[in-house]
């Protein structure tokens, strides 16, 4: 998947793939109709970073997750 391209579905696949890495408990919270298409980069920026680190300590999948939160449409 080419996840360069700032679509819905891709949009869609890192978030379900953050929620798998982070061990989110309420997989709700990472809808991605409740993320603005305008902060991809950001979210991707995120992605890249999850997915680069691998195994996150407790303080930094929490430092990942306040990050997503505010980056989501209010």
């Amino acid at each position: 998947m080419n996840l360069e391209n700032p679509t819905q579905e891709n949009l869609k696949f890192m978030l379900d793939e953050l929620t798998e890495q982070l061990s989110v408990v309420n997989p709700e919270l990472m809808d991605a109709e409740d993320y603005d298409i305008d902060k991809y980069e950001d979210i991707k920026f995120m992605y890249d970073m999850v997915k680069q680190k691998g195994q996150l300590s407790a303080s930094e999948t929490q430092a990942f997750i306040a990050e997503l939160r505010s980056v989501r449409k209010s």
